[in-house]
């Protein structure tokens, strides 16, 4: 059993290791004792502005040492932490911090230049001004750590209350031994789960977090970082997986061990990436927010590379696993059942949100009295080897780029904008293997429906990988007899045309030419001209780091992701190659 807190254990760990980096971000490296002190100052200050145990404390920072600074010194206040993503729209945060009843906001941003909630009161991290009083850090396995806010099918993000008890199991579990994560590479956004492993397995377990640049990460970036960090575990999400296994599978040499999950992890990716790298493992992740990061796992090596489907695995150390039917039999083995999850590393449930606790933390009628399961929608089943392998989801949640999408919200969204009567939102997996919504609109009698304000409108209050790639237009959405939405009768979206190619769009130069050409052949399209917009074409982040790889491969320029989308047409990407060649 667990009796201490996150804190607590890091404080064991300062007392083991002070002198051990803790922390590295471009340049700057805290150890344990500087971390510690640092976050100690921290803890003070919030106190100092009235933050007591259990009260949330919101986070916008980022990644830099600041940000770990900050997380630690809430835990140590006694408080929680409540992440927002910085791609999350302004909106978006509000309903958030209204939701927490406008709490102190640890940010990096200027509240006089940069768009910050209402109502909050706002603390740099950094700065070593501001009262002081002294912290309570007394927390119990079971309060609250933080609360990360994931898709709702109510129309709003939902709050998952992860507690101090689930993040030190997790940390503690036998599968990190080995030494194979004392140096993990943090690369996912900080409102995302995979960010307890990425900050909290180091820095309980003695190892240290390197944190990359803000920003999503391309191929050049990684292997600067691998190779002058000496990162010997990492985490990437299946889809940027998948891009980096067909790109340059090479990137993760010296690599100890590479993470992946999110989604369906594609086992010829996992191939290419092992025979590139044989000295690499390969470990398939499946788990959620709700049970505080990763619950399960597989294991590939060059020597056992996966044969057919990556399966999802066994479970950690303190899991539980049930396959139940509809009416929560247990199922037997090679039949398919949903997921549930039992044991100590569940959450507390939905913050603020008792309906929707009840709907996903049920009763556990195998276990001991007041015991309760996580009902994950996921179907899977038990191999004879003992392996569980995914079979499908129970609802209508889908993986977009790693993030677990509730269509509902979408649609909720949707249906909220002028003119618009009728919504219906549809996710379909693409020949790359990336994940796209699609959205359906019946606009008002005598009116039509313009996507670009559709896009506009959506991206005031979701976040960017929330809003559909494309809409269809419908007279009127198809109902079942029964009189509900027949999503299996939504029409296809028509492919996208080809962008007009006139005389003043057409590329002058041979390097024009090759970035025509990657840009159509990363997005599918006959052909894109020089004004084309990579982003009005429906350019995600996973493209844009196909795009950059490949203009790196076959013109020798590096460009980074940030590149592509601050510089999205060709003509304009083709002036900053072209401005970063004269610098050279």
């Amino acid at each position: 059993m667990v009796s201490t807190s996150i804190h607590a254990r890091f404080a064991e760990q300062t007392r083991r290791t002070p002198d051990a980096v803790a922390v590295s971000a471009g340049g700057t490296r805290l150890t344990y004792r500087e971390l510690d002190e640092r976050s100690d100052r921290v803890a003070r200050r919030l106190a100092g502005l009235g933050v007591r145990p259990q009260d949330p404390v919101a986070v916008l920072v980022e990644r830099s040492p600041e940000l770990v600074v900050a997380t630690l010194a809430i835990l140590k206040a006694g408080a929680f932490y409540l992440p927002l993503h910085s791609a999350y729209p302004l909106e978006r945060m509000q309903t958030i911090t209204d939701r927490a009843g406008s709490p102190v906001l640890l940010t990096d941003r200027s509240p006089g230049t940069d768009p910050l909630p209402a109502g909050v009161r706002v603390l740099d991290p950094a700065a070593g001004d501001g009262p002081e009083a002294p912290a309570d850090a007394a927390a119990g396995p079971d309060d609250i750590a933080y609360v990360i806010h994931t898709s709702g099918s109510t129309g709003e993000p939902k709050g998952v209350a992860v507690t101090h008890r689930g993040v030190v199991q997790f940390a503690a579990d036998s599968s990190w031994n080995g030494g194979a994560q004392q140096t993990v590479l943090a690369l996912a956004p900080y409102a995302f789960g995979v960010s307890t492993y990425e900050l909290w397995i180091p820095l309980l377990r003695g190892g240290t977090v390197v944190l990359a640049p803000p920003g999503v990460p391309d191929v050049p970036t990684l292997r600067r970082l691998i190779a002058a960090e000496g990162i010997t575990a990492l985490h990437v999400t299946a889809g940027l997986f998948r891009v980096i296994a067909e790109e340059a599978p090479d990137t993760f040499a010296g690599v100890r061990e590479v993470l992946t999950g999110g989604d369906v992890i594609a086992p010829t990716a996992v191939r290419r990436v092992l025979a590139a790298c044989p000295d690499v493992v390969v470990r398939g992740m499946y788990g959620a927010t709700e049970v505080s990061s990763f619950a399960a796992y597989t294991t590939m090596t060059a020597a056992n590379p996966p044969a057919g489907a990556v399966p999802v695995g066994r479970p950690m150390d303190t899991v539980g696993v049930r396959l139940l039917d509809d009416a929560l039999a247990e199922v037997e083995d090679g039949a398919t059942g949903e997921l549930f999850i039992h044991g100590d590393r569940l959450a507390q449930g939905y913050w603020q949100r008792p309906d929707l606790t009840a709907e996903r933390f049920v009763d556990d009628p195998y276990g001991p009295p007041g015991a309760r399961m996580y009902r994950t929608g996921d179907l899977m089943r038990r191999r004879s080897d003992g392996l569980l392998e995914f079979a499908g989801r129970a609802g209508d949640q889908f993986k977009i780029n790693g993030y677990l999408v509730e269509p509902a919200e979408v649609e909720h969204a949707l249906a909220q904008l002028p003119g618009i009567v009728h919504a219906a939102v549809v996710a379909r997996e693409q020949a790359d293997g990336t994940g796209r919504l699609t959205g359906y609109v019946v606009p008002a009698a005598g009116t039509s429906a313009d996507p670009d304000a559709l896009r506009a409108g959506l991206a005031r209050t979701l976040p960017d990988y929330m809003v559909p790639a494309a809409f269809v237009e419908l007279d009127e959405l198809p109902l079942t007899p029964n009189g509900k939405l027949d999503r299996a009768a939504l029409p296809e979206p028509a492919a996208a045309p080809a962008p007009a190619a006139g005389a003043d769009s057409a590329p002058r130069t041979p390097r024009q030419e090759t970035l025509c050409a990657l840009f159509a052949e990363v997005l599918g399209l006959p052909s894109v001209g020089l004004d084309d917009s990579f982003i009005d074409l429906g350019g995600q982040s996973l493209q844009a780091v196909r795009l950059a790889g490949r203009i790196g491969a076959r013109l020798g320029a590096e460009v980074t992701v940030g590149d592509i989308f601050n510089c999205p047409t060709v003509a304009e990407l083709d002036t900053h190659l072209q401005e970063i060649g004269t610098a050279a």
